[in-house]
């Protein structure tokens, strides 16, 4: 199936554990101090009783958890694979209170985030770990927008074109991992 962002309600509602994807649009880039600081402005303006300074609108938006490398000559990018998420799980449930519709990353999700995308509707997806010079090739455009002093991890806006995922986390509350486990224990 091919989806582009920003991510709808009437797309992320078709999803279903274990679909393969290909993601065409906007994303940003974000690991775990990027989302800390993220976190951190949500958490300071409701105590401040402002609006929030993000570095992008999470509204529909995917953030792709990785670091990529340096670009060589030429490239958009340097390989760009996944990271593993749970280092983001602390963060996620309020951001996706925001808005924030997807995740790309590998490994499992807590039980909190899971129980985040179903109530806020958001679905975490898996790029295959491994093959991050092939997925940087899907990668057409990338910039930093916030950030920068975190090298690697800092925020990126990067544009990509069919983008290959598979749904893990749906909104339904379904874990391909734990899927795949059942499925194994009855062969």
């Amino acid at each position: 199936m091919k989806i582009t962002t920003p991510l709808t309600d009437d797309v992320v509602k078709k999803l279903s554990a274990g679909d393969k994807v290909t993601l065409s649009g906007v994303i940003y880039t974000g690991r775990d101090a990027a989302h800390k600081r993220i976190y951190d402005e949500i958490i300071l303006a409701k105590k401040e009783t402002r609006t929030h300074k993000l570095p992008f609108d999470l509204k529909g938006s995917v953030i792709y958890y990785v670091g990529p490398t340096p670009p060589k000559p030429g490239q958009v990018i340097g390989s760009a694979g996944p990271t593993t998420s749970y280092r983001m799980d602390a963060y996620s449930p309020l951001l996706m209170e925001y808005g924030l519709r997807g995740m790309i990353g590998k490994g499992k999700r807590s039980p909190d985030v899971i129980e985040a995308m179903k109530k806020y509707h958001g679905v975490y997806f898996a790029a295959v770990g491994g093959a991050a010079v092939l997925l940087a090739q899907h990668i057409k455009k990338a910039e930093v927008i916030a950030f920068e002093d975190l090298g690697t991890e800092a925020v990126r806006r990067i544009e990509v074109e069919d983008f290959p995922l598979i749904v893990i986390n749906d909104i339904q509350g379904k874990d391909l991992y734990e899927i795949g486990v059942k499925q194994y224990a009855r062969a």
